[in-house]
């Protein structure tokens, strides 16, 4: 079927629905009905009238693919439409007044009506009478075979051709007298076809497929054959030979007469073609198809080879092929209610049948067929299967049992991937059709288990997934062709490998197979174990997720005992040294889980391969394995607890010293270094962690002390590792680390005073490197020191930390080491809890609260930027964080401790963060401040002197928070400026809003401003009220005076500010103070400033203040006009184009009888033209607005 362009709508389209019709289409995934028959029928009677109108003709073109594209998928639909369809747009093209164009319109049409249903049904309801020849005929002299516009229209005059030319008379009774007059030519029917599908064949467009179809349908007609077959095929064949696949005509001419010769030796008759068969498979043989890159002419080349074989071969069904049952539903009614089910049959084939003589040809086109298996390309691989089975199916059982050892002969591991892949199709092919005995059922199997593991590394990533999931093709196929009893001896392999597929496999698409062919081996075979089970929980959708098939369906599957085993060899053999470090990790769980269903097993089998594979030279393997030894000992030390048992009942003496040594093997071997050294540190800190976990015997080893100098190291040099696995390796070291510390640096009851003094202060020290990520290791490391480790360094421990998360001018771009110093303060608070009036060397307390409370607090001011952008955002989301733990500890052990002061400036600076322009960080502020809001005890609030906690609870609802997106500008906006009403939060929102309003990002822009209007918009009426949020918001701008961040943004919201009218109260004041104040601190922002954007800026806001009377309004009229002789260009032409829009809008600035002239000099002078010229226009316009004009200040001599 030819496909379109477009892409086949799942759903109906919005337009009329048809209510003449029976069924309604199905608003879910498939249709029931052609719910678009009357606006399909509307649309193909308006054709005339589209005519002229070249937009109106291909928007009902693209509106008719659209319809026609939504039933791609279900084209059947069609069916009882197409008559109709046919009818109108063939009533079109027969109609003698029909415009050219018109016609072709039509013909589109009809192409794209064949498009979705296939050409072969709808060639059956082209009209094909007699009287229809001449006519198509005459349809082609008009047509030119180079218009490129028009191909839809000799694309289906050719199928019309092709059925026109099926008409039960002989073509000479059309010709009638051929006689002429002198000079005078005419030619045969015959030839006029035979001539017009010749010159279709060698087309650049898709009328070469028509013709190849029209040319089968042709040639092979008893009167035509006689005459012309010979000569077309001669003439077909000396055009191949001449062709050649290295240039594009070339390419084109083999496809058209490949096209039309597997046609003909499709339909045309055995006793017809088998005359000329031996010449066209010599001379395919000839033009070395196998060596082209064009996949097209290959894949012809194959299906022409097939097609030659089944000439060769009388046809006949096989007798000696496997049955199982019968294809007539009706008759298997009939023998099952005759007899009880009998198992599948193959009969003996009689001498006379085995003694049937094969042509020599057939070897050749066999082994063209094999050589096709192991193609490069999917479809020709599959053209050749589907060959194999149709000539196999014709051959004698031996030579027939000959052709399944070739195909057994590609799953040699010499062999490449694709002939894995085709031979896998060929044996589906081979077992569907019955032609693979149950006597052979062994070889096969084999092969494909081997099949159903397949993968080959191929530098950075593998090949085999196409293997594999043709491998779950031939068991699906299997399940289907075989009696269960063929298949009982198979059982435990087949399902056990199918299951291992299902689970384990690395491609979804081979899971969902795998699981497919799973279920119909147990719907259809009804001898796999826990089939039902099993299906329940391995469905298509949850094999879906790669997790939750290595860590949950694979623990069910293996919670059978037929299946344990089996997987947990799979994981070892073929997952815990694959090539994905992820699959390595998942295996690695998966062990973890599945060791505990079969312990004495893994116990003698299984650690010790896990062991020497740690020894393997592979870096995949080692790193693995590993992996694996750490989940497994902390699997089986787990189950060892739960059943009350000696962890030595399940890893004896042997396995813990393997398990000791392999820090010191990789140490000995230097394979801590290099990139495959980020690896095994990796794998080895998950190591100690969970050996630790699992308190295996070695406190008081040196291999401890090894352990520390990993994770040291580690930590010190984590500057030197890849920054893609710099994260995960930190985090894992510092697992390890809490880990070990908590296991086996304190004796039962206390801590080694000596070991617990230099490792803190070791890591204090480091605390202090010129390396941020060294910074950043052990920060993170003494936050994960445990408790006993701690006291009586508590202070010490805070002071460092604090120093790492200040910001100081050799380390400002250290923002990941101030992160991770605030993430290790919170660690350690929690650590070692709180107590009022303990130890500041031991507890958090009285005395060192209010310095934690200062360095977090701090953090939330950090706005570093650099080349990776807002870089601080980290800082202070970290900080959030730890604000959160800290007083959420302080609340429910000792809420005393928290002074209302530091509430007050807590929650006041998440209000800020939480209006904020950086989506992620303010819904994380808008958390943290609904988290201490609504935190709550059994004796009510656990945070205290929260500044209007009753009024914050009414805005903030609990029971409304959950459904809130405060990621999306739209509902974070509304919400948040709430608290603009109260005092206590007024300055930090508007601090936050100001630079939101003024952002650059479109939606924060829009949805921050519409919050920020509606609420001065409700203070219009109360004139306190507005005074107080003036005054608050020009004590923002003067507590960032020359700070960029904020001023920038801050100039632009009140230029919009100032447009919207928001202080048009102040207006019928003179000199209102908050006008003065505020064109005062503009004046200072802007003084020698040579931000272009910030000067821009505040051109806007000088043209806003002139709505102001009084002095306010002369001294921005000056600013303004000192702006239009500033030294950048671009400031005065954008201070002219601004005060040009302000003299228009305010119309009190000028006076009616100098507005004219005001405008004139604004819109008429070239502003970015030299100084002087500029000068004395704004000279005059000093004039013309009253305004003195400004004094050249001479510079000082220099002495």
């Amino acid at each position: 079927m030819a496909l379109g362009d477009e892409p086949a709508a799942g759903a109906p389209e919005d337009g009329p629905e048809d209510g003449a019709e029976d069924g309604a289409p199905a608003r879910g995934g498939a249709l029931e009905a052609f719910g678009d028959s009357a606006e399909t029928r509307a649309l193909l009677g308006r054709l005339r009238a589209l005519l002229g109108d070249r937009a109106a003709r291909e928007g009902a073109l693209e509106r008719f693919r659209v319809i026609m594209d939504k039933y791609q998928e279900q084209p059947h639909l069609l069916d009882p439409h197409l008559e109709w369809m046919m009818n109108l747009l063939l009533g079109v093209v027969q109609d003698q007044t029909s415009p050219a164009e018109l016609v072709h319109l039509a013909f589109k049409f009809l192409y794209i009506i064949t498009k979705v249903r296939g050409y072969k049904t709808f060639l059956r309801l082209f009209p094909h009478e007699v009287a229809d020849v001449q006519p198509v005929l005459d349809m082609f002299a008009h047509q030119n075979p180079r218009d490129h516009e028009t191909w839809e229209t000799r694309y289906m005059l050719l199928l019309w051709l092709s059925v026109v030319c099926l008409i039960p008379f002989d073509f000479s009774r059309l010709d009638g007298d051929l006689g002429t007059q002198p000079g005078q030519t005419r030619v045969s029917i015959m030839d006029r076809l035979l001539q017009i599908a010749e010159s279709y064949l060698v087309v650049s467009d898709k009328a070469r497929d028509a013709a190849a179809v029209l040319v089968s349908k042709f040639v092979t007609r008893p009167d035509v054959k006689e005459k012309k077959m010979a000569s077309f095929l001669d003439w077909s064949l000396c055009t191949l030979a001449r062709s050649s696949f290295q240039t594009i005509e070339g390419v084109i001419s083999m496809d058209g007469m490949l096209q039309a010769l597997a046609q003909i030796f499709k339909h045309g008759k055995r006793e017809d073609c088998l005359p000329y068969a031996a010449t066209v498979l010599q001379s395919l043989d000839a033009c070395r198809l196998p060596d082209s890159s064009q996949t097209l002419l290959r894949k012809l080349g194959v299906k022409l080879a097939q097609r030659l074989g089944l000439t060769f071969l009388k046809p006949r069904v096989a007798t000696w092929r496997y049955q199982r049952g019968c294809r007539s539903l009706a008759a298997n009614l009939q023998l099952c209610a005759q007899s009880p089910r009998e198992p599948g049959t193959h009969a003996e084939t009689p001498d006379s049948e085995e003694s049937y003589d094969v042509p020599e040809e057939v070897e050749s086109v066999i082994e063209q067929l094999l050589v096709g298996l192991k193609d490069k390309d999917t479809v020709v691989r599959w053209s050749a299967a589907k060959g194999i089975g149709r000539v196999a199916g014709r051959l004698p059982r031996e030579l027939a049992d000959d052709v399944l050892g070739s195909v057994l002969d590609c799953f040699s591991f010499q062999e490449t991937d694709n002939a894995w892949h085709g031979g896998c199709l060929a044996l589906a092919e081979l077992g569907r059709r019955g032609l693979l005995l149950p006597s052979r059922l062994a070889d096969v199997v084999a092969v494909i288990l081997k099949a159903l593991t397949y993968e080959e590394k191929r530098g950075a990533c593998s090949v085999g997934a196409n293997v594999r999931d043709a491998a779950c093709y031939v068991c699906w196929a299997f399940a289907r062709a075989y009696e269960p009893q063929e298949l009982q001896p198979f059982v435990p392999e087949i399902s056990s490998a199918l299951l291992i597929a299902t689970v384990f496999d690395r491609s979804v698409n081979c899971r969902r197979a795998a699981s497919a062919a799973f279920q119909e081996n147990v719907g259809r075979q009804g001898t796999f174990p826990h089939g039902i089970d099993i299906l329940t929980t391995a469905d298509y959708f949850a094999v879906g997720n790669t997790s939750n098939c290595f860590l949950v369906i694979s623990k069910f599957i293996a919670s059978f005992p037929e299946y344990t085993r089996p997987m947990i060899d799979h994981l070892v053999t073929m997952k815990v040294n694959h090539w994905d470090g992820v699959i390595r990790e998942l295996s690695a769980k998966a062990l973890h889980n599945l060791v505990q269903l079969a312990p004495a097993y893994s116990a003698t089998h299984v650690f010790p391969r896990l062991l020497e594979m740690t020894r393997s030279p592979d870096l995949h393997t080692r790193h693995g394995a590993v992996l694996a030894c750490a989940e497994a000992a902390h699997s089986l030390r787990g189950l060892a607890e739960r059943e009350c048992r000696p962890i030595a009942d399940f890893l004896d003496e042997k396995a813990v010293q393997g398990l000791k040594q392999i820090h010191q093997q990789l140490y000995d071997r230097h394979l801590y270094r290099g990139l495959g050294g980020e690896l095994m540190r990796q794998a080895v800190c998950v190591l100690i962690e969970k050996l630790s976990v699992s308190k295996m015997p070695f406190r008081g080893d040196a291999v401890l002390d090894g352990w520390q100098w990993l994770i040291n190291d580690t930590l010190r040099n984590l500057r030197l590792i890849s920054s893609h696995s710099r994260q995960q390796i930190k985090d894992l070291a510092i697992s390890a680390l809490a880990a070990l510390c908590s296991e086996y640096y304190a004796e039962p009851g206390h801590a080694d005073p000596s070991g617990q003094e230099s490792l803190v202060k070791q890591y204090l020290t480091e605390l202090q490197s010129p390396e941020e990520m060294t910074r950043c290791g052990f920060s993170l490391a003494i936050g994960a020191l445990p408790g006993f480790m701690l006291k009586g360094e508590l202070r010490q421990v805070l002071a460092g930390l604090g120093a790492v998360a200040r910001i100081s001018p050799e380390d400002v771009s250290f923002a990941e080491s101030r992160r991770d110093a605030m993430k290790a303060i919170a660690r350690v608070c929690r650590t070692v809890g709180v107590s009022a009036e303990g130890d500041p060397d031991e507890v958090v307390c009285r005395q060192n609260v209010a310095r934690i409370y200062g360095v977090l607090l701090d953090g939330l001011r950090d706005y570093t930027t650099d080349s990776r952008g807002d870089v601080g955002a980290w800082v202070r989301e970290a900080a959030m964080t730890s604000l959160m733990d800290l007083t959420l500890l302080l609340g429910r052990d000792q809420p005393e401790l928290i002074e209302a002061s530091v509430c007050e400036r807590v929650m006041c600076c998440l209000a800020q963060q939480a209006s904020e322009k950086i989506d992620r960080f303010r819904a994380h502020a808008a958390h943290v401040f609904m988290a201490l809001l609504h935190a709550a005890g059994p004796a009510g609030p656990l945070v205290p002197h929260v500044p209007h906690r009753e009024e914050l609870e009414k805005l903030f609802p609990r029971c409304d928070m959950a459904s809130v997106n405060w990621n999306a500008s739209s509902q974070a906006f509304p919400r948040i400026t709430q608290l603009l009403g109260l005092p206590a939060y007024r300055y930090h929102v508007l601090l936050g809003l100001a630079v939101s309003v003024g952002g650059l990002t479109e939606s924060t822009v829009r949805h921050s401003t519409q919050s920020l209007f509606a609420h001065v918009s409700g203070l219009r009426n109360d004139r306190g009220a507005l005074e107080d949020f003036a005054g608050t918001l020009l004590r923002v701008f003067e507590d960032n005076l020359l700070n960029d961040r904020v001023s920038v943004p801050l100039l632009r919201t009140l230029d919009q500010m100032l447009a919207n009218g928001c202080f048009d109260a102040f207006t019928t004041d003179a000199d209102h103070p908050f006008c003065v104040q505020l064109l005062a601190l503009c004046k200072e922002e802007t003084r020698r400033s040579k931000d272009v954007q910030k000067l821009r800026s505040s051109v806007a806001v000088f043209c806003g203040l002139v709505q102001f009377p009084g002095s306010v309004r002369r001294k921005a009229l000056l600013q303004l006009l000192l702006l239009l002789c500033h030294p950048f260009p671009v400031i005065r032409k954008t201070t002219a184009s601004q005060v040009y829009e302000m003299v228009v809008t305010y119309s009190d600035v000028v006076g009616a009888d100098t507005l004219d002239e005001v405008m004139a000099v604004l819109g008429g002078t070239a502003w970015d033209a030299e100084l002087p010229l500029v000068r004395g226009q704004r000279n005059r316009l000093c004039d013309l607005l009253g305004v003195p004009r400004p004094q050249l200040v001479p510079k000082p001599a220099a002495h």
